[in-house]
């Protein structure tokens, strides 16, 4: 198991945690949308190796926050809270 850093409640057991998505992957807004910027959102990524920003959920307290860590080595490089404050 691992521990992932709420910037809530602290270091907690990864399976307290939900994946939400690409940090920075913004859904398109309007009614208007072409149908391939829909499906460039819902399905192209670019799966980088290495470092990568991520939105997480922390199912015990219900907050938001991004988590940037190593895709090779699982290490949590930092985790902050989407208001902007900030955990180890």
């Amino acid at each position: 198991m691992q521990l992932f850093p709420c910037p809530f409640c602290g270091p907690r057991d990864e399976t307290e945690f939900h994946y939400g998505g690409d940090a920075g992957n913004a859904r398109p807004d309007g009614v208007d949308v072409p149908i391939e910027r829909w499906a460039d959102y819902l399905y192209l990524r670019t799966n980088p190796k290495g470092t990568a920003r991520e939105i997480w959920v922390h199912m015990n307290c219900g907050e938001f926050f991004v988590m940037e860590r190593d895709t090779v080595t699982h290490k949590v490089l930092s985790s902050t809270a989407l208001g902007g404050e900030h955990a180890a």
